[in-house]
């Protein structure tokens, strides 16, 4: 256990502790001192049960504890919407460097799907989320990459035929989602990739970032 989680299980056991002596003598159960047998039982019995809270913390994985960070956002940012639900895709930690990571969701919301991509950092031992990018499927817009480091870069594919995509000399990973369709994301350290696709016979094709001819 890390200096900092010793001294947040140590506040918090102090606190509970206290909380919960209280409720014991209110319900008229913690009649005698906390020094004496009962209260010593008493005691023991909140201990034992702090134990097993204390352990399943410590023992959460950071890929846990990052999906219950996201989660517990995205209910207080659409809190109370109608027609609206999202689906967490995938998620992957230490990304650019450690204390980092990302998260695909898609996002079902007035009969239209979006999917998206996010950017997460820790920043004094808490998540923040720092960048988002979106993308419809079969839409003119092919690729976006987000405005400042780590410049990631993503899109949607509607062409079985692609194998590989790749934004500057940096190849994409491709996810499959549902009904043949796949999302793309690439991590490059420039601004201004180049986006190519590269089709199953060897095509390389150069990809705008619009296709004009699609609106």
């Amino acid at each position: 256990m890390n200096t900092n989680t010793s001294l947040v299980v140590t506040q918090l056991y102090k606190v509970l502790k206290v909380s919960y002596l209280k409720q014991e003598s209110l319900n008229g159960i913690f009649k005698e001192s906390e020094n004496g047998l009962r209260g010593r039982k008493i005691e023991k019995k909140f201990n034992d049960r702090f134990i097993m809270l204390s352990s399943f913390f410590i023992g959460c994985s950071d890929e846990e504890k990052f999906e219950h960070f996201f989660q517990q956002q995205m209910k207080e940012m659409h809190m109370g919407e109608k027609n609206y639900s999202y689906s967490l895709v995938q998620k992957e930690l230490d990304i650019v460097h450690g204390e980092d990571a990302i998260a695909i969701f898609t996002e079902y919301k007035d009969q239209e799907e979006k999917i998206y991509i996010a950017y997460f950092e820790k920043e004094n031992n808490q998540w923040e989320w720092q960048q988002t990018r979106g993308a419809e499927w079969n839409s003119p817009v092919k690729w976006s990459s987000m405005n400042s480091e780590p410049f990631i870069y993503s899109g949607t594919i509607d062409d079985k035929s692609i194998v590989k995509v790749y934004a500057g000399d940096e190849l994409a990973k491709i996810i499959s989602i549902k009904d043949n369709k796949r999302f793309w994301y690439a991590i490059s350290p420039v601004q201004d990739a180049t986006v190519k696709t590269v089709k199953e016979d060897g095509t390389e094709v150069i990809v705008e970032e619009v296709n004009h001819e699609e609106f």
